[in-house]
């Protein structure tokens, strides 16, 4: 806020007698009244005091009215100064205007003449200070409107980009991947048609698999011009964003503007994310809209019928940026997911072959999982299980006896009937295998389904005595499939049983060792299911 000096005045003038009398007569008037024998004095209390109004002599030693005046509008440009002199003269007049005095007064000067132009003098000044209050006021919160808009714009920016790593984090396949890219383009920087391609080096070709329209944003395929373009994007690893007519052969005339930007993955190519605006799209999807007021639109047809001046919207520079934060978390979320599949590929693989180790210590148990995986896949099918139960069967079947890799071979080959010390060693396999899986990382649901396989619906079984419902329902299939595989196969201490013995024997444990629903779900198929060599 600037200070209007609270009526206070500076009289600056080399005639003792002349300070004395114009002192005391403002002082009666009610104003705080300084005095300065030259310019010299008058700055000194002018840096100290602050002045309202500066009554000048011109001709003074050391530094005259005019050097006064000069040096206060340098220092200050709202201080008012008024020049008294003896000598007028059209050249001081002249010099007093450049110098910001706002009156010139001629001695002899009247004291009420001085009041009069103090008094004028003030109030244009105290308008001149409210007008530069209010500009200083008008700048101040246009800069705060500034400061606000940028951060909302920052906010805004935040949680876009907060949004497309929460969409990005819950994709949890390649082909999701795919297609998040292409809605969140059509979502954050309202492109009215976005393609994904992949780079197909080996045939030097650019292959879509995800489009909002399959493609339609090129004439019948990609052109050689296009590739090179799309080529040329993915070796300088920067974003591309031209227009209709820029030339380049293949994008159809509807298309107003158009961006090309690059997808790699550790450094490597794999292709290019493409996005559009077309034309007479932008009014359907509602990026703009008339502008009645300014007479202007988007919508070319709408101008034409209209007499409206058309002007389409077009990417601009934070699109572009949009768009490549997009297809960078896409980038990091496929690597993600293939570092993933390779990794529990790798581990299967790995248990697999424990098992395939396992079962060829003892030829007669040779694919037995694979065996037991199969079936009860056949009987949860039966029992109307989803999808996602039936691959869980299937992988909880292939280990579920990964277990008896932690079993001494003079136990696990024994010939004839087991002791009941050794029987108990081999009732640990469930627990065994369960935690073999649990310590590297997979899921729970396995992990109860190779634990429980041997629990019976009575509560008599191993290793946990589960009763009835208590034990996971894939266990129980898994239960009846591990028993009806041991039976219907030859074994160390046995030969296989007839198919119709071994029917008797499941269908006899129906309620004691077997889920009863199980039971008849297996009976169903077990003509199905007995081995095609019997």
């Amino acid at each position: 806020m600037i200070d209007s000096g609270r009526n206070t005045i500076l009289i600056v003038d080399d005639e003792e007698g002349i300070l004395e009398i114009t002192q005391e007569y403002f002082e009666r008037k009610g104003y705080e009244v300084y005095t300065a024998s030259n310019g010299i004095e008058a700055i000194e209390i002018i840096e100290s005091v602050k002045i309202g109004c500066c009554f000048t002599d011109i001709n003074m030693p050391q530094m005259d009215g005019l050097q006064l005046a000069e040096h206060i509008r340098k220092i200050d440009n709202t201080l008012p100064v008024i020049v008294m002199t003896g000598y007028p003269s059209l050249e001081n007049t002249i010099r007093t205007l450049k110098n910001g005095v706002v009156d010139y007064l001629v001695k002899p000067v009247n004291l009420e003449q001085m009041d009069l132009s103090l008094r004028r003098t003030m109030r244009e000044r105290g308008l001149f200070v409210e007008n530069l209050i209010l500009r200083e006021e008008i700048e101040r919160r246009a800069r705060l409107e500034a400061l606000n808009n940028e951060l909302l714009s920052r906010v805004d920016e935040l949680n876009v980009l907060n949004r497309i790593m929460e969409d990005f984090s819950g994709s949890d396949s390649t082909y999701g991947i795919f297609n998040k890219v292409v809605s969140l383009g059509m979502q954050v920087v309202k492109a009215d048609k976005v393609n994904f391609y992949i780079h197909a080096e080996h045939v030097s070709s650019f292959i879509p698999i995800a489009s909002t329209d399959l493609d339609e944003s090129v004439e019948e395929g990609i052109t050689p011009e296009l590739a090179q373009l799309f080529l040329d994007v993915i070796s300088d690893d920067q974003p591309c964003l031209i227009s209709k007519n820029s030339g380049v052969i293949g994008l159809t005339n509807n298309i107003q503007s158009f961006m090309v930007v690059p997808v790699k993955i550790r450094e490597k190519p794999f292709g290019v994310v493409t996005a559009s605006i077309v034309v007479n799209n932008q009014i359907a999807n509602g990026d703009n809209s008339f502008n009645t007021n300014n007479r202007v639109s988007t919508d070319k047809d709408q101008c034409v019928n209209n007499g409206y001046q058309y002007s389409p919207r077009l990417f601009s520079e934070k699109d572009i940026y949009y768009m490549n934060y997009i297809t960078r978390k896409a980038a990091s979320a496929i690597e993600n997911i293939a570092l993933y599949e390779n990794i529990y590929d790798n581990l299967f693989s790995t248990l697999y072959a424990f098992v395939a180790a396992l079962e060829a210590r003892d030829s007669y148990t040779r694919k037995h999982s694979t065996r037991v995986a199969d079936v009860a896949y056949i009987i949860g099918r039966i029992m109307g299980c989803s999808e996602e139960e039936l691959d869980v069967l299937s992988f909880a079947g292939q280990l579920h006896d990964i277990g008896k890799i932690g079993i001494r071979d003079d136990i696990l080959l024994k010939p004839g009937r087991l002791t009941d010390e050794e029987f108990e060693k081999i009732k640990e396999h469930p627990s065994i295998g369960a935690d073999i899986v649990g310590k590297l990382g997979l899921w729970e649901r396995e992990q109860d389904i190779i634990r429980h396989h041997h629990e019976y619906f009575d509560g008599s079984g191993y290793p946990d005595g589960l009763k009835g419902y208590e034990i996971p329902k894939l266990a129980r299939i898994l239960s009846v499939a591990d028993a009806f595989d041991a039976m219907a196969s030859d074994r160390a201490y046995r030969k296989k049983m007839d198919k119709g013995k071994v029917v008797a024997i499941i269908e006899g444990c129906s309620g004691t060792q077997f889920d009863p629903e199980v039971v008849t779900a297996f009976l169903n198929v077990a003509d199905d299911v007995w081995p095609h060599d019997s």
